[in-house]
């Protein structure tokens, strides 16, 4: 994203909704947890670098309602159709991504179908996407384009056939686009079609956007587990764990 388009969105950081100290901890919280690879940036920084005193608070802090205001922002909203899972799960994983991040199709191919298998299956988990494009026209179209899909029910199906192995490489233009709705099996391509184009979807991808410039969310893919940041595509293992003490914490009423 170029650094004037990242400037503009500074002031967002900074936006009622949800408080600096929790804008503070997430953006201490996804340095802390962002491994040497497995995420993409935009060529600049969309917000200050937290301070050494902030990193040491929110590194020290054992208080689980540290995020409570990241936790706030899962929408459990009956009929999302950029979400599966029970609305009343006690685990909420929001997921901001690209669809031409590398890492973002490696966590869609490797570490989300097991989730959905182990946690959703079983109305642990729900999972949220939140589209959140960096890489210019192309990205901001694949994300149209997902919201288009699911207003015919389809989000899932066309969220695997884009992260499938190989797809970034074909680009994500109008015609290729048109493409992965047919694979993905969308039984009106017309309406599809302007879907995509529309106000609706423009809007979608607003809303989801400036919620992550709002938190802080630097790099694709970024997850909240309950407001508990994660940055990158790391394991499966680091979901378990995150997932597992966010579910104890609930039946804890924490």
């Amino acid at each position: 994203m170029p650094t004037s388009r990242t400037s503009s969105r500074k002031p967002l950081l900074y936006a009622a909704g949800v408080a600096v100290a929790a804008i503070t901890l997430g953006l201490v919280s996804w340095q802390a947890t962002a491994p040497k690879g497995g995420a993409h940036r935009p060529a600049a920084s969309a917000g200050a670098s937290p301070s050494a005193s902030a990193s040491a608070s929110a590194s020290d802090s054992d208080e689980p309602d540290a995020f409570a205001e990241l936790k706030a922002l899962a929408r459990r909203e009956a009929g999302d159709k950029l979400a599966v899972g029970r609305t009343d799960a006690p685990v909420v994983l929001i997921e901001y991504s690209d669809f031409k991040c590398g890492y973002c199709a490696k966590f869609a191919r490797d570490t989300e179908p097991e989730l959905v298998k182990k946690y959703v299956a079983d109305g642990t988990l729900r999972i949220e996407w939140r589209n959140f494009p960096i890489f210019g026209a192309e990205s901001e179209a694949a994300a149209k384009a997902a919201w288009a899909a699911g207003q015919q029910d389809r989000f899932t199906a066309f969220h695997a056939a884009a992260y499938a192995e190989g797809a970034k490489a074909k680009g994500f233009g109008e015609d290729r686009l048109v493409e992965l709705a047919r694979e993905a099996g969308v039984p009106d391509l017309d309406r599809f079609k302007a879907d995509m184009g529309g106000e609706q979807a423009a809007a979608a991808l607003r809303r989801d956007r400036e919620e992550g410039y709002r938190i802080g969310v630097q790099s694709t893919p970024s997850f909240l587990v309950n407001g508990q940041p994660i940055a990158g595509a790391q394991p499966l293992d680091a979901f378990t764990a995150a997932i597992t003490r966010a579910q104890a914490q609930a039946k804890a009423g924490r």
